[in-house]
């Protein structure tokens, strides 16, 4: 295993584990040694808190766990964001982002909005248990291109198909791209209500981002 790869991967451990101080120092050693911040979050940090998501999914980790896990990610995110590419003059790609009205689950969704950010998107977060004509009113304002909703109760999985209508009533449907995620949601449901993609992952959320609106 190569010296970045250790790194890499002790990041990873790091924010599983919940230890904020090792997170932040492996991530000092990693940018002292040279290697692009992009990586450590990506394959570092991000890979992490995905795992600790999936510890989540099978009930291993409680609600409390993801959060310190979250902790830690943004120990290293703190270190290895300052060094990131500077894309500011690049124009940032808007999104909208949140969970659907009735839900309050918003873990997945803080990992795609962090995904999105470090990809260089510029994510308006309207948190959890969202109105869904605030997702329209929103991208129309912000002059949004892509939203993201996300739920993990079936129960209020038809908000989604909703905000889609309210974007075609609206004249918006042709101008935003609607992206959907969460544990109930598959393919076939995007299919179903309309969306323009579905996820089941925060990395899977980023390329999805890029094809719906054609980012290299």
């Amino acid at each position: 295993m190569s010296v970045k790869e250790e790194l890499l991967k002790r990041l990873s451990d790091g924010v599983v584990n919940m230890e904020e101080d090792d997170v932040a120092e492996a991530a000092q050693e990693y940018l002292e040694a040279g290697y692009p911040a992009f990586d450590g979050i990506m394959k570092g940090l991000i890979d992490g808190m995905n795992r600790a998501g999936q510890l989540y999914e099978e009930e291993e980790y409680f609600v409390t766990d993801v959060l310190l896990c979250s902790d830690a990610m943004y120990a290293g995110l703190d270190v290895l964001r300052p060094c990131l590419p500077d894309e500011e003059d690049k124009a940032k790609r808007k999104g909208v982002i949140g969970v659907v009205e009735g839900d309050t689950h918003d873990i997945g969704k803080n990992l795609v909005k962090i995904m999105m950010e470090t990809a260089g998107f510029d994510m308006i977060d309207l948190g959890r248990d969202v109105p869904l004509q605030k997702f329209v009113d929103t991208a129309r304002e912000e002059g949004a291109e892509l939203i993201c909703m996300s739920t993990l109760m079936t129960t209020t999985m038809g908000g989604m198909e909703t905000v889609i209508h309210l974007l075609e009533e609206n004249g918006l449907r042709d101008k935003v791209k609607v992206m959907i995620g969460g544990g109930p949601i598959s393919q076939r449901y995007a299919d179903k209500i309309g969306a323009d993609g579905y996820s089941q992952n925060a990395v899977e959320a980023v390329k999805l981002a890029k094809r719906l609106l054609d980012i290299a």
